[in-house]
């Protein structure tokens, strides 16, 4: 009883402020699991629940059965990532591929969501990641990422599709129109939220296009599309 009088009387800054401290805790405990494990394992779902819990942003985060999907592909991709939208995920890559020298490329288009993950990797991960501030551009047909392309890897052989967000012109179409000569064959594309009807349509678009290999993963969100450039 004293302690619920007391908690009353806390002003909301130092609750917000214990708060906060507790969580960059949590979040540095469960990283550092996360950077023990050997190189090329992902971690399982009782870590990515403990890393997902930790980060927040509930209303954002990817669900687990996503991060397990990035993760496994994360542990062991042979060449550089590209990332669309960041957030936690940004953090798991630069863990699983940014510590075994492969390149992590994330676009992220709101200033305070850069801000953010990049505390955080500078806090957590000892990796290669590139995480730019990539405002959504008009490309006549689309809207996407302006990503910094002189500067990109000639090739990425992992994409990680989840951006830009719903409501974009065109979706996630553009990312084929700008990256497309960069994914050589076997290179894999995981695109979430697949089942909307945005990205139902970039889907036909893009076989129509580029030869891929579709795999569609129901999860308990949506579902999931792994493409694999044949």
């Amino acid at each position: 009883m004293i302690l619920e009088a007391l908690k009353h009387w806390v002003p909301r800054p130092l609750k917000e402020a214990a708060r906060s401290a507790w969580q960059r805790e949590r979040l540095r405990r469960a990283m550092r699991r996360l950077l023990a494990l050997p190189t090329g394992v992902a971690p399982e779902r009782p870590l990515l629940a403990e890393l997902r819990a930790a980060w927040g942003n509930d209303r954002f985060t990817a669900d687990l059965d996503f991060l397990r999907e990035v993760t496994c592909l994360a542990a062991v991709t042979p060449g550089p990532v590209l990332e669309c939208g960041s957030g936690l995920t940004t953090l798991l890559l630069g863990a699983l591929a940014g510590r075994r020298g492969v390149e992590v490329w994330a676009l992220e288009h709101e200033p305070e969501s850069r801000r953010r993950i990049a505390a955080a990797l500078r806090d957590h991960v000892a990796g290669q990641v590139y995480l730019w501030f990539s405002p959504l551009s008009d490309y006549g047909d689309f809207v996407w990422y302006a990503a910094p392309l002189p500067l990109m890897p000639d090739e990425f052989r992992l994409v990680v599709c989840d951006g830009p967000p719903a409501g974009t012109r065109g979706g996630r179409f553009g990312l084929l129109s700008v990256i497309g000569d960069r994914l050589p064959a076997g290179a894999v594309i995981l695109l979430d939220d697949a089942d909307r009807d945005t990205e139902q349509h970039t889907l036909r678009r893009w076989m129509r296009d580029v030869p891929l290999a579709v795999a569609l993963r129901q999860l308990p969100s949506g579902t999931l599309a792994e493409l694999t450039r044949c």
